[in-house]
C-alpha cells in the first residue's frame, strides 16, 4: 500500500518563502509580500518574469507559464510528479514567511528622481489616437513613441512622477503585441507610486477617482476630470492608501469590472475612510 500524503496539509504547512531560500532563489521585493526575479524553473529568461506572493503562498512565471502552490514549485524544480513533490515536502514544518531582508538581493533604496528625460518622443503616434488619447493630452503628460534604443526603444513611453511632481520612472507600453505589454524599470516599487497623483492633488478637489490603467486615467482627465489617478494595476496597497488620504477626503474606486477589479475593490472595504460611498454592498464600484 502506497504511503498516504495529504496535499492540502502540505500546502498549508510549508511556506513558499522557505522553499525559495532552500532552492537559493534570489528575488527582490516589488510590493507587500510580493517578490520578483529571474525564473529558476526555465533558466531565467526575463529578469522579472518570476513572481512570488508570500501571503498567498503561490508563484507564477510570465515567461514559461509555470505557477501554482509549493507542490507545483517543487515538482517543477525537481522535474517530478505532484505526489513525489508532496512526499519530499512531507515532514517539513511550517516556516515563517521570509522578511524582505531574507529574500531581497539588492537594497530597497528610496525612489529618487531621474537625472534625465527622454527626448524625441512622438506624441502623434497612431497608437495613441487608436486608444482615444488626443495629441494635446499626450503632449501634456509627456507620452509618446520612443524610436530610440534601450529597454524602452520601440515602445510608447509613459512618464511616472511621485506625489511631488518629480519624474521617477518611465513605463514602456508595447504597441505591436510583444510581451511584456508594460515594461517597468527593474525593482520599480509599483505598490508605492500612484500615477498622476501630483496633478490630481493640485486640482484642489476633496474627492479623487481611482482607476487601474494609464489610458483610463488619461481619457478621464481629457474629459474634464482632473482629480483622477491610476494604480497601474488592480491592487490598492497600503502606501498608496496613505498617499491618497493625505490629499483627499474621499476616494471613488472605478476598477475594471473583471474578477480582479471586483476582488480588490472588495478587499479595500474594511477601510471606511478610504471606501466610504465608493462601493456598493457587493463590492462593485459605484458610478462616478
Amino acid at each position: 500500500m502506497r504511503t498516504w500524503v495529504d496535499f492540502m496539509d502540505i500546502k498549508r504547512s510549508v511556506a513558499l518563502a522557505a522553499l525559495l531560500r532552500q532552492y537559493q532563489v534570489k528575488l527582490h521585493r516589488s510590493g507587500i509580500d510580493q517578490y520578483r526575479g529571474c525564473c529558476p524553473i526555465h533558466g531565467g529568461e526575463g529578469r522579472d518574469a518570476f513572481h512570488a506572493n508570500l501571503s498567498r503562498n503561490v508563484f507564477h512565471c510570465f515567461a514559461c507559464g509555470a505557477g501554482g502552490t509549493v507542490l507545483d514549485f517543487v515538482a517543477a524544480m525537481d522535474r517530478c510528479s505532484l505526489r513525489e513533490a508532496a512526499l519530499k515536502l512531507a515532514g517539513q514544518t511550517t516556516a515563517a514567511l521570509a522578511s524582505p531582508k531574507q529574500l531581497v538581493t539588492r537594497e530597497n533604496r528610496p525612489l529618487r528622481p531621474l537625472g534625465f528625460t527622454l527626448h524625441g518622443i512622438d506624441s502623434a503616434h497612431p497608437y495613441l489616437a487608436a486608444r482615444g488619447i488626443e495629441r494635446a493630452t499626450a503632449e501634456q503628460f509627456g507620452i509618446g513613441f520612443n524610436r530610440g534604443s534601450g529597454i524602452f526603444g520601440g515602445r510608447l513611453v509613459i512618464p511616472i512622477h511621485n506625489e511631488h511632481g518629480e519624474l521617477v520612472a518611465y513605463c514602456g507600453r508595447a504597441v505591436d503585441g510583444s510581451q511584456p505589454r508594460y515594461r517597468f524599470p527593474s525593482g520599480f516599487p509599483k505598490s508605492e507610486i500612484i500615477f498622476n497623483l501630483h496633478r490630481a492633488a493640485a486640482a484642489g478637489q476633496p474627492c479623487v477617482l481611482v482607476v487601474e490603467g494609464f489610458f483610463d486615467c488619461l481619457k478621464l482627465y481629457q474629459a474634464g476630470i482632473p482629480a483622477v489617478v491610476a494604480l497601474m494595476g488592480a491592487a490598492l496597497y497600503e502606501p498608496q492608501q496613505r498617499a491618497l488620504l493625505r490629499y483627499f477626503r474621499s476616494v471613488i474606486l472605478m476598477l475594471d469590472g473583471d474578477s480582479a477589479g471586483r476582488r480588490h475593490c472588495q478587499d479595500c472595504r474594511p477601510t471606511p475612510a478610504l471606501c466610504s460611498g465608493s462601493c456598493d454592498p457587493s463590492g462593485r464600484p459605484r458610478s462616478a
